[in-house]
């Protein structure tokens, strides 16, 4: 695994896409002041995961995006890509070539990218632990920092050691796995105390929902015994059903055979009806004959005598019959003589008048009795004529009589005939209304049936229950008795009203509760074993760090003092973990009830001691740190981070001007380990020495063009040196 390329677009200076490709072993990156330089450096340690924006030398994010001239516009975004051959698969991915890419906008943004799939900070910082690459050790060293091992605290010592020498993803793991830790106590103590909270409440839930523990019980013999009543009572009327079916569909066939032979027997009554005498067809002309003959005669009978009492009246009646109308007027010639005679005193006149009168009145008179003997004469006449008719009336009637027996004859014997078939006719229907009746007893007793279903069904429902539930079952055998069911059902329902209508919402909550303290329950074992198998994560990747770090530490002491002498030309230097002493507290106070001191609590033992250096200088007598000069710092660091790389040599380091502090001959021995060292790992320098250079196989040189930004121009020194060679 080496890397193969790096790109930059947007980042700082490099406003256009820039691509850096590193072929050989050693790069060197050279340039006069602020053209540039270091912004290689910052672009590869922000796509390494750094999130400290000033160890990359800006405020804020958007300051790594480039801010424009006046001749070219700012950029929308910065965005940096790193790949890497893969063909060795040093990387535990299916990619012969990996490429990270990191991308922020101006609106703050930031995305990363492996092989252009979406991943997070976390997993790039992994990935790059497990290279022995990081932003904490010696991967990348930035310009000013070339003494960045003697200005580190112990602890950030330990932490680049562990980096270089590839623990740094295990530290990762460590710290994972005590956040998990601190995570799931917190869950726990959380889980433990809603567990406290709920015991209480719940023990009283149990006790209330106990009491309902025989309402189950005597509900479930409830329910089998109303099973076994329902199927006996259903059992009970299919029993009845089956009895009556057959003798219904027996009567059913009787009326059917019966109702055959009535037809016949009707059949034969027509005949009969049709062999009825002839005269038997005028019977009804006869007698309206007849009654018309006898109502004549009546008429004329009272026609006789209503003239023969007229004629009686005629004779008795006085002779003088005088019309009212010539009375008012013989009144009213009276009264005119009257008064005429009265007005006169001629008695001769008066006479005269009234002889006048005299006549007048027997001539009325006269003309009355005449009227009277032509009535009567008339009247007389009528009769001779009426009498005339009643004879021949009687006649006639006589006849009729003589016809009238003659058809009474035939009648009777018609009449006994049809009587005979009349009477078969009517005993066929006296036999089927028989059986008709019979037949209604039996759909009576068929609703009866239904009527004693329905009402089972009734109780049925009253009690929750549906018949249909038990039409399969039959009655239990043996010693089952209905009336014993039938007591012991309703002592079974006085049991459960006795107890009382039970409160849904309660045995719900107690249901719920249950279910919350199982489920709480559960929580806290899990979390008892998450947490003691976090635990025991944790021990182990503490004894693996420390057994590492312990057999590493041996090898770059031995490394470091090697190096230290080649720098300083004798001396000697060492590594060693600085001890602290414990400070102790009371142990209520070191730990809560029932738990474990916390990592930030006080009494807890320093599990990660700090590197502290050691180190003695031909010539002087300086024992400490601080009395060194600027080019003994950076050689002390030159010499760490020599050893660092004989024992874990990573794939790559990015020194930035890290030989500004040395003089000609360090340099020298800096730029001689570099060639020695190409071999296992590849150099990205950033430098003004010529030695230096002189050690690089790729020269980039950097140049600020006029409009601000970072140009490149790229030389292989190996080509260079075979185009001088040629004649």
């Amino acid at each position: 695994m080496y890397l193969k390329r790096l790109e930059l677009q947007g980042f700082k200076s490099f406003a256009q896409r820039t691509v850096l490709d590193f072929p050989g072993s050693v790069t060197a990156i050279v340039g006069p002041n602020g053209s540039g330089k270091s912004n290689v450096v910052d672009a590869l340690r922000w796509i390494m995961g750094e999130r400290e924006a000033k160890n990359i030398r800006a405020e804020k994010s958007e300051n790594l995006l480039y801010s424009g001239t006046l001749n070219k516009p700012r950029a929308g975004f910065a965005q940096v890509a790193i790949t890497f051959d893969n063909s060795t698969h040093f990387f535990p991915v299916d990619y012969s070539e990996i490429t990270i890419r990191r991308r922020v906008s101006r609106d703050g943004i930031s995305e990363y990218f492996l092989n252009e799939a979406p991943v997070r900070l976390r997993d790039v910082i992994d990935f790059f632990s497990k290279a022995r690459l990081g932003t904490k050790g010696f991967s990348i060293i930035n310009q000013g920092n070339s003494d960045l091992f003697i200005k580190a605290s112990p602890i950030e010592r330990r932490v680049m050691l562990e980096e270089v020498l590839g623990l740094r993803q295990y530290q990762i793991k460590r710290h994972e796995a005590e956040t998990k830790l601190e995570t799931t106590k917190i869950n726990l103590d959380k889980a433990s105390a809603l567990v406290e909270e709920l015991l209480p409440h719940l023990r009283v839930v149990r006790r209330q929902a106990g009491r309902y523990e025989k309402h189950d019980t005597v509900k479930t013999e409830l329910a089998a015994l109303e099973t076994q009543y329902f199927g006996a009572k259903l059992f009970e009327l299919a029993q009845d059903d089956a009895k009556i079916a057959p003798q219904a569909a027996n009567v059913d066939e009787q009326i059917s055979a019966r109702t055959k032979e009535l037809q016949s027997l009707q059949q034969e009554l027509g005949r009969v009806e049709k062999n009825q005498p002839q005269g038997d067809k005028h019977f009804t002309d006869f007698k309206k004959q007849q009654s018309d003959l006898l109502n004549r005669r009546s008429a004329i009978a009272k026609e006789l005598g209503r003239l023969e009492a007229e004629v009686e009246f005629l004779l008795s009646r006085p002779k003088a019959t005088v019309k009212e109308a010539e009375l008012l007027s013989i009144v009213k010639d009276t009264k005119a003589a009257i008064a005429e005679a009265v007005a006169s005193d001629d008695l001769k006149a008066i006479k005269q008048l009234l002889k006048e009168l005299s006549k007048k009145i027997e001539s009325v008179l006269d003309s009355g009795n005449i009227q009277v003997q032509s009535r009567h004469k008339e009247l007389l006449g009528l009769k001779d004529q009426f009498s005339k008719e009643l004879e021949q009336l009687e006649k006639n009637l006589g006849e009729l009589g003589n016809l009238e027996s003659k058809l009474a004859g035939e009648m009777r014997e018609f009449n006994l005939v049809f009587k005979k078939a009349f009477e078969a006719v009517q005993s066929k229907q006296n036999e089927i209304n028989a059986l008709e009746n019979q037949k209604s007893r039996f759909q009576f007793e068929k609703e009866k049936i239904v009527m004693r279903r329905n009402e089972l069904e009734h109780e049925a429902q009253q009690y929750g229950r549906k018949l249909e539930e038990f039409e399969a079952l039959r009655p239990a055998q043996g010693d089952f008795q209905l009336e014993q069911v039938e007591n012991r059902l309703l002592k079974l329902r006085g049991e459960l009203a006795a107890i009382g209508e039970i409160d849904p919402a309660m045995i719900a909550e107690a249901k719920t509760m249950e279910e919350r303290y199982t489920f709480l329950s559960a929580q806290i074992a899990d979390l008892e074993k998450a947490s003691a198998d976090l635990k025991a994560l944790i021990t182990e990747l503490k004894e693996k760090i420390h057994n590492e770090f312990k057999k590493s530490l041996a090898l770059v002491n031995d490394e470091f003092n090697n190096y230290f002498r080649l720098m300083f030309n004798g001396g000697k230097a060492k590594l060693h973990l600085e001890k602290k002493e414990k400070s102790v507290v009371p142990q209520e106070e070191a730990a809560p009830e029932g738990g474990e001191p916390r990592p930030d609590e006080p009494g807890r033992e320093e599990e990660e001691a700090g590197l502290e250096v050691e180190l003695s200088i031909p010539r002087k007598n300086i024992k400490g740190l601080d009395l060194l000069s600027g080019g003994e710092r950076s050689l002390v660091s030159i010499a760490v981070l020599f050893a660092l790389i004989s024992v874990s040599p990573p794939p790559f380091l990015v020194l930035d001007e890290v030989d500004a502090a040395l003089d000609e001959n360090n340099t020298k021995r800096f730029s001689s380990l570099v060639e020695n060292f190409s071999g296992k790992t590849q150099f990205m320098i950033v430098t003004h020495n010529r030695a230096t250079m002189a050690a690089a196989d790729v020269l980039y040189g950097v140049t600020m063009d006029q409009d601000g930004t970072t140009r490149l121009l790229s030389i292989k020194l190996e080509e260079a040196e075979k185009v001088i060679e040629k004649p």
